[in-house]
């Protein structure tokens, strides 16, 4: 911890102070308590409006499961969420999804599959990674099969579902207004909030990647 927060107070002096002051203000309510998991987005516009509903709710993380396309986000779409979201790019396999649960997630599938329970209803007690999938298709098979369990957002026209930027939106909208509402600890932890802050201010100065390598390798720390 000590040295996530000399870190920390080293690149402070690279940032202007509005942006210290936006990091310290917008940190405190970032969580990982939701993560959510795309498999092989292709349209970047889709890939950026993700990105920028899940910064707005305050989720700071998405893992994008890559087969035949890349997830590229759209930087004229996002309007600058891409500087505080980590997007964690991994393979689309069953290795993949089993690393996520074994970082403590429920895996849970948007989908009307399985006896889906609608999003309203839905109680969130736990950690879970809310697994989104492709514009065309929708969940893999092997998602569903992998799932806990699934999750659906009630339609009330002649469409049965919405687009998948859309639904991520109300997903992550609604769950954050579920924790917000509830009793559970869902922010981040002393040490996972140093390290996002760290991130944030990395990815706020010129140079910032290049600047912080060298400061890491001059004290000998790993990040």
């Amino acid at each position: 911890m000590k040295d996530l927060e000399k870190t920390y107070e080293y690149l402070q002096q690279f940032l202007t102070e509005e942006r210290l002051k936006k990091i310290e203000h917008f940190a405190p309510e970032s969580s990982d308590f939701v993560l959510p998991v795309v498999e092989d987005v292709y349209q970047f516009r889709n890939a950026a409006a993700i990105v920028r509903s899940v910064e707005a709710c305050g989720f700071h993380k998405v893992v994008a499961l890559q087969e035949e396309h890349s997830f590229e986000p759209n930087l004229k779409v996002t309007k600058g969420a891409d500087t505080w979201v980590e997007v964690e790019r991994l393979p689309r396999n069953m290795e993949s999804f089993q690393n996520i649960k074994d970082r403590g997630y429920k895996m849970v599938a948007v989908s009307l599959e399985k006896n889906a329970k609608f999003l309203p209803d839905y109680e969130i007690t736990e950690p879970i990674a809310l697994v989104f999938g492709t514009e065309m298709e929708g969940v893999s098979q092997e998602v569903l099969d992998f799932a806990d369990e699934t999750l659906a957002i009630p339609m009330y026209g002649f469409t049965r579902s919405f687009n998948v930027s859309v639904a991520a939106s109300i997903c992550m909208y609604e769950l954050k207004q579920k924790l917000i509402k509830s009793n559970i600890d869902y922010k981040l932890n002393e040490e996972k909030l140093l390290r996002m802050k760290i991130r944030w201010a990395v990815n706020s100065m010129r140079s910032g990647p290049q600047i912080f390598e060298k400061y890491l390798r001059d004290n000998n720390f790993n990040f």
